[in-house]
């Protein structure tokens, strides 16, 4: 039995060895540096290193719970991905529905290239422009309040503007690239389908509600549990990008947050407890959403 064993894996030999350099890779850049997570628990100094710095147990926790940034960054970062996760996902895929309703083949290929583009932009290049256009000296968006006769508006300074801002500025950068896992599931739908609608006196509108979007539910479902994981992770580099002093009150997230305490302030043992605790979470909202989703409707990762 052993041999038979032994025989059965050695053709799977090349397979083996084509795997090998990912798992090497995943293992040098995944596993071995969870080594590092004990800088959570200790009191770390670059000239002691990891193994020589004191142990101080659970106090990296118990002083950033005890911040009032950090309680401000949590509240900000649940926020502004609740206002992400409630436009910019379903807005994906109604534009990946609209896509396909598009007949000509040209305009459709015209329209996809055009809204895949924006993906492609840096997010300094667009916070660069959205600083053009906002300006409150010169820009585009004030030069045209002027000519109404309205007073300009420091639209990058203010706080109130910041998340209308962030939430249009997401939507027009990522709601085309994100229509590509949904437009690739609409071509796979059965054209059978489609006809029974014909016959049964359906419209675009009905072949679309009845048709296209029960037969893309479970992209959707399976998109949405790999979605939740990173909710607490908004988006550093475009948040990075538009943070200032005027706006920190509503933009700062547990990113920026981290990157300040860490890099600014040369905090590695706070940031590093930060970074398992919400590693922690997003373990804990993957493996619910996965339920969630498997018990409502039948679809999960596992």
């Amino acid at each position: 039995m052993h041999r038979l064993w032994m025989l059965k894996q050695k053709g799977y030999l090349p397979l083996y060895l084509f795997i090998l350099p990912g798992a090497a890779l995943i293992v040098l850049f995944n596993y071995i540096p969870m080594l590092g997570l004990q800088i959570a628990f200790r009191d770390y100094s670059f000239s002691d290193g990891i193994w020589r710095s004191p142990w101080i147990g659970l106090q990296n926790f118990r002083e950033f719970a005890a911040s009032n940034d950090f309680w401000r960054a949590t509240g900000n970062t649940f926020l502004l991905t609740f206002l992400r996760l409630l436009f910019v996902f379903p807005t994906t895929i109604v534009v990946a529905l609209l896509i396909n309703e598009v007949r000509s083949f040209l305009f459709k290929r015209v329209v996809q290239s055009l809204s895949y583009l924006p993906h492609f932009i840096s997010w300094i290049v667009v916070v660069g422009f959205l600083d053009a256009f906002l300006s409150i000296d010169g820009g585009g968006a004030n030069s045209l309040l002027r000519s109404f006769g309205m007073e300009p508006i420091a639209f990058m300074g203010s706080e109130t503007w910041f998340r209308p801002i962030f939430v249009l500025s997401s939507m027009w950068k990522e709601v085309g690239w994100g229509t590509i896992l949904y437009l690739a599931a609409i071509s796979g739908i059965n054209p059978v389908l489609y006809e029974a609608a014909v016959v049964d006196g359906a419209g675009r509108f009905a072949q679309m509600r009845y048709v296209t979007l029960p037969s893309i539910v479970p992209i959707i479902s399976v998109v949405l549990i790999l979605t939740v994981p990173g909710l607490l992770s908004v988006g550093v580099d475009q948040i990075y990008a538009m943070i200032n002093p005027a706006n920190i009150g509503v933009a700062e997230v547990i990113d920026t947050y981290v990157l300040r305490l860490g890099i600014g302030q040369a905090q590695y043992s706070q940031t590093t407890a930060i970074g398992l605790v919400m590693s922690v979470i997003a373990t804990i909202l993957l493996v619910f959403s996965n339920l969630l989703s498997k018990r409502i409707g039948g679809e999960s990762l596992w």
